[in-house]
């Protein structure tokens, strides 16, 4: 990264390093928690082999945790989403020196800001374990708060999605790391590109040692562009669509978590529970109903099995955002025809979607609604219509029956 000034008079590194306390360095690789590792080692406290981890953390935080060898202890949340504080203290005393690290999304996954992240930290750092703050939700964080003043130790920023690297649907992973000057001597080297201020005996986490050349100029051109101002009114802007989509759905669905003052984060957790086991209609289903409106489906069942995580972020426009809540009022109401007998459970819109341009045009039409009901149940797709490619398949099969698509071997001798 170049050391050149923006237009709103803040070089790219001071936007990086804005996020952070003044005290952390920026690395360009993936996530590292043998930092930690090596920390305690080099402390002669060897035993230290737990890695605590919220049950409002994002999910690749015990993955991370698996891959360099710790024991994952899971620590529960309370009814506002907040990680336990009671839980915590009872994990801690119970693993007491065991007790390595504790992985802590912020704002977590859960669509909150954890009202007691000062605390958390100070409870590990008492215990002798370090805190290791996951970024994955930077887009609610940019210009409006810095990790390394909840406390932690080490903290990444995904480059996905915050920083305008596409976001899902296996979209590329990465982000720079940042951690206290007490981790510093413990980051991994490279043994081919030299990485100043480190020790090759720490090994090597990524192949290229300053991160993916396809990725990092995007960023780069983004905040470039956005500046200090930019980069700040998209974490408003992404916090403020959150909440607007939480108020207007909160009239028509349950919200699994809000904050004291009954506001969200970044995103919100729709609860479609009570809804299921009134109606029969699954959380499958309406994500399903809404390729019919045009929208790929909000994440489904994660964290918490039987909800829709939706998340707006910044670049939704209202008229979009209303277009979603309306096709989300009109799903409510289509499970409540279910729940009224208007529709049976096995014929009905959300059952049988999505709905193709084949089942429309096709001869025959045995459903107990419409053909414009199933393929335009909101005036706006009179105008303009994607159409689904394929209805529902069975994702259990597939799973679980594995099927190569590759030409026989016997093919390349012809």
């Amino acid at each position: 990264m170049r050391h050149e000034k923006t237009n709103s008079n803040i070089s790219t590194p001071q936007v990086l390093l804005a996020v952070m306390n003044a005290f952390y360095t920026i690395y360009n690789r993936p996530e590292d928690l043998k930092s930690i590792k090596r920390y305690s080692e080099a402390k002669g406290e060897t035993q230290r082999d737990i890695c605590l981890i919220p049950a409002s953390a994002h999910g690749t935080n015990p993955a991370s945790a698996m891959m360099v060898s710790m024991k994952v202890v899971v620590v529960a949340c309370d009814d506002k989403g907040n990680v336990d504080i009671e839980d915590l203290k009872a994990k801690i005393e119970e693993h007491g020196d065991r007790v390595a690290a504790l992985m802590v999304t912020y704002p977590s996954t859960h669509g909150v800001f954890e009202e007691g992240i000062r605390e958390v930290c100070d409870l590990v750092h008492q215990a002798g374990g370090q805190v290791y703050i996951d970024g994955a939700n930077m887009n609610a964080l940019i210009g409006v708060a810095a990790p390394g003043q909840f406390g932690g130790d080490v903290s990444h920023l995904n480059l996905h999605k915050t920083f305008c690297i596409p976001h899902g649907g296996g979209g590329p992973g990465m982000g720079p790391i940042a951690v206290g000057e007490h981790l510093k001597p413990y980051l991994a080297a490279h043994p081919v590109t030299e990485v100043p201020e480190t020790n090759l005996d720490n090994g090597t986490i990524s192949a290229a040692p300053w991160g993916s050349a396809s990725i990092l100029p995007i960023s780069w051109m983004y905040i470039r562009m956005m500046g200090k101002q930019g980069m700040k009114q998209a974490t408003e802007m992404a916090i403020l669509n959150a909440n607007y989509v939480a108020k207007k759905l909160g009239e028509h669905y349950s919200l699994l978590y809000t904050g004291t003052n009954g506001f969200v984060a970044h995103e919100c957790l729709v609860d479609l529970r009570p809804l299921k086991e009134a109606s029969g209609i699954t959380e499958e289903d309406i994500a399903k109903r809404l390729m019919d409106f045009g929208f790929h489906s909000p994440t489904m069942s994660f964290p918490v099995a039987g909800t829709l995580m939706i998340e707006p972020t910044e670049s939704e426009s209202k008229d979009e955002l209303d277009r979603f809540i309306e096709a989300m009022a009109t799903i409510r109401q289509e499970v409540e025809d279910v729940t009224s007998g208007k529709y049976t459970p096995e014929d009905n819109p959300l059952h049988n979607a999505p709905h193709t341009l084949e089942d429309v045009m096709s001869d025959e039409w045995a459903h107990s609604y419409s053909r414009d009901i199933a393929a335009r149940p909101a005036a706006w797709l009179k105008e303009h219509k994607v159409w689904p490619a394929a209805n529902r398949i069975d994702n259990v099969y597939g799973d679980r029956n594995l099927i190569c698509s590759c030409p026989p071997i016997e093919s390349y001798a012809e």
